[in-house]
């Protein structure tokens, strides 16, 4: 193995779901935007859809061709970019429901495509997408003439249960949409956590799939082992990598694993990140390159042949957290160069 190697557990990406779907009060979907949060769109969707989920959404109409693609017929693919310029053939070929987010979107769909399913996306707070409430005070009689199939909005601090920010989006999603009898959707992952009151018709969790925070109780889905290329002895006062940034106040053991920036482990988490053979962790020394990591493995009895970032010990939170980021960026990351392999 030359290069690192990526097994994702679809078991566990299910069971996720299904503990997801066990806390909602309603319906629940999922989120496998950006290639499955980078795990494979195809089969993560298979594998969701094989698990209970018959919703689905996607950030662009591009990547909702690739879910029909995986799913067939039948189950809905929601486009949270609405009905963009240029859409209209993917919208129509393949099935799929845009979130409509504006005047300009809703008379592009209903004359590109009368009668074809579409859902409205609110903006209750977070200016990002969706129609703010005087936008939606204006269509909204013209809009439910054409009967959505789905109302939705997004929490912008759902990930933080006492923020201010959640009951205000919540009553602002409650003022827009009160007595509509169209279904309802205002949750993602934080906001299943947040209680039924957030629940409405169908939730929409994302990262929690995929063994992300907030979502404590996740299973991890993703393990990453790195082949080791050599090893080394480094002497007391030596340094090592780019810079010169990490010098050995002992003799040290150091290992060199087939992994860098390239492959989505960035550059400035050098000197914090740690990685594990079996249990032991192993503290990553020196900077991150573009295809090598160095790591000190003294503690080690043996030369490993390998050692895993993401697993059991390490999930994607805890790298996110060396490297000052979230574990959606860690996980979308995920480079092209891993060899991959799909458990069940």
């Amino acid at each position: 193995m030359s290069t690192g190697h990526l097994t994702i557990d679809l078991a566990a990406l299910a069971r996720n779901w299904q503990t997801l779907d066990s806390k909602s009060r309603s319906e629940t979907g999922a989120v496998v935007k950006a290639d499955g949060y980078g795990l494979g769109a195809g089969r993560v969707a298979r594998a969701l859809a094989e698990a209970g989920a018959r919703r689905f959404f996607v950030a662009a109409a591009e990547e909702g061709a690739v879910v029909r693609a995986a799913l067939g017929p039948g189950p809905m693919i929601g486009v949270f970019s609405g009905h963009m310029e240029g859409d209209t053939a993917l919208i129509r070929d393949h099935d799929l429901t845009p979130m409509l987010n504006s005047v300009d979107q809703m008379l592009r769909h209903v004359e590109a495509l009368p009668g074809h399913p579409f859902g409205i996306q609110l903006d209750t707070g977070m200016n990002r997408l969706g129609m703010e409430a005087s936008e939606w005070a204006a269509l909204r009689e013209i809009a439910l003439s054409q009967n959505p199939v789905l109302i939705m909005s997004h929490l912008a601090c759902a990930d933080e249960p006492g923020h201010a920010m959640n009951e205000r989006q919540l009553d602002t999603f409650l003022d827009m949409t009160s007595g509509l009898r169209v279904p309802r959707s205002l949750s993602a992952t934080g906001g299943i956590l947040l209680g039924p009151a957030y629940h409405f018709d169908l939730t929409r969790p994302g990262v929690g799939l995929y063994g992300g925070q907030p979502f404590a109780e996740a299973e991890h889905v993703v393990t990453l082992d790195l082949p080791v290329i050599q090893v080394r002895d480094v002497d007391p006062d030596e340094t090592v990598g780019y810079g010169n940034t990490w010098t050995a106040k002992q003799a040290t053991r150091v290992a060199t694993i087939a992994a860098g920036y390239a492959d989505g482990l960035f550059r400035v988490m050098g000197n914090s990140a740690i990685v594990y053979s079996g249990a032991t962790p192993c503290p990553v020394v020196g900077r991150v390159s573009m295809d090598l990591i160095t790591v000190d493995v003294s503690a080690l009895e043996g030369d490993p042949d390998y050692l895993t970032i993401l697993g059991p010990h390490q999930g994607v939170d805890d790298l996110a957290a060396a490297a000052g980021t979230i574990g959606y960026e860690v996980l979308t990351n995920l480079g092209g160069r891993y060899s991959r392999s799909f458990v069940k």
